[in-house]
């Protein structure tokens, strides 16, 4: 496989907020907890869809950002080091002898847990794909669709193709390292924020980036590897240009993934789960946000958060039938308090 096998109480499929506070809860119980998500970064739809856009109905929050409400749940989870496995999926699960469960994902981690949680939001995010004719022969080549490692791109010639905020803003973060960047959109208005936009065509103005309004028509190269793109613009114009990695940044779709393929009772998209414990139909996985149903179900953040806490209660003592479960609550709890760091303050 290329990677060491990873041990921990609790593998967390997905990372918005109700995953994220799984793992507080699962701290608390001092239950360790590795993170899978098919994004570059923790938050789900969250940071995906409104990060900058107020939320109204957490408690106790009168608004709140989706990107304020990752920061503090990241926050929260911080005392308890959780591992994070990024830009990949939660790919094949199985049952091993010791009733324990092994996922690989799809950059070949694997880890070995006692409890699987899927709290995989609506589903995975996936890149949508643009529609050229030679995309299968230099994707995973030269063309990426999310940006891993900024060196990578130090001194080559980009192609970024599209108009907003991703690709907008690595435009805007890849113009120092990069040799020479062309963002093509198909119109002249962006989708991505103001702002952005504005650095982005000040460096244009500058010199420093290229800007083209129009569409790639065809792309050139050999063994996978980029030499040039063509661009039809909007006046008609046909331009060439030297192309080391094309990154197309043309939005989001959400797909359910691997996960489809697990052996879960499956309701459309959705897990169904016993909602006294959010237990799936395989013993040991369990399902918690808006991926699971059950009959009396609210589509809220703020019922992930309960099904989070009453989860990992049911799971703990699945998993570690031995064990004490540490009870009470945070303010007077000692051992909780020692767990959070807080303890004597």
């Amino acid at each position: 496989m290329g990677h060491k096998i990873a041990t921990t109480d609790m593998i967390i499929i997905g990372t918005g907020p109700v995953g994220l506070f799984a793992v507080f809860e699962a701290g608390l119980l001092g239950l360790k907890c590795h993170l899978i998500d098919n994004l570059d970064r923790a938050g789900g739809q969250c940071i995906e869809l409104y990060p900058e856009k107020p939320i109204y109905d957490i408690p106790s929050r009168p608004a709140v950002t989706g990107q304020e409400l990752v920061d503090d749940l990241m926050q929260q989870a911080s005392p308890f080091d959780p591992t994070f496995h990024l830009s990949q999926q939660a790919e094949s699960l199985k049952k091993l002898d010791n009733g324990h469960w092994r996922v690989t994902t799809t950059r070949e981690h694997v880890i070995d847990a006692p409890i699987v949680v899927v709290a995989a939001g609506a589903g995975s995010f996936v890149a949508k794909k643009p529609p050229y004719k030679k995309l299968a022969e230099f994707e995973e080549k030269s063309i990426d669709y999310a940006v891993h490692k900024m060196e990578k791109y130090k001194g080559k010639n980009l192609v970024i193709v599209g108009g907003g905020d991703s690709a907008l803003d690595w435009a805007v973060n890849l113009a120092p390292i990069a040799g020479r960047i062309t963002l093509v959109h198909r119109r002249e208005e962006f989708r991505g924020a103001y702002d952005t936009a504005q650095q982005m065509l000040a460096l244009a103005a500058k010199g420093i980036l290229d800007v083209e309004y129009g569409n790639v028509t065809d792309l050139v190269g050999v063994d996978g590897q980029l030499a040039n793109v063509e661009i039809t613009t909007l006046k008609g114009e046909v331009l060439n240009v030297a192309c080391d990695y094309m990154l197309p940044f043309m939005g989001l779709k959400v797909k359910l993934g691997p996960i489809a393929e697990w052996g879960l009772n499956l309701d459309r998209k959705n897990v169904e789960v016993n909602p006294e414990t959010f237990e799936t139909t395989q013993e040991g996985i369990y399902a918690i946000g808006d991926v699971c149903i059950y009959p009396s179900k609210i589509k809220l953040i703020l019922t992930g958060f309960y099904e989070a806490a009453v989860m990992v209660r049911a799971a703990f003592k699945y998993a570690f039938p031995d064990r004490k479960m540490a009870g009470g609550y945070t303010t007077t709890n000692t051992v909780i308090q020692e767990r959070l760091g807080v303890a004597d303050k």
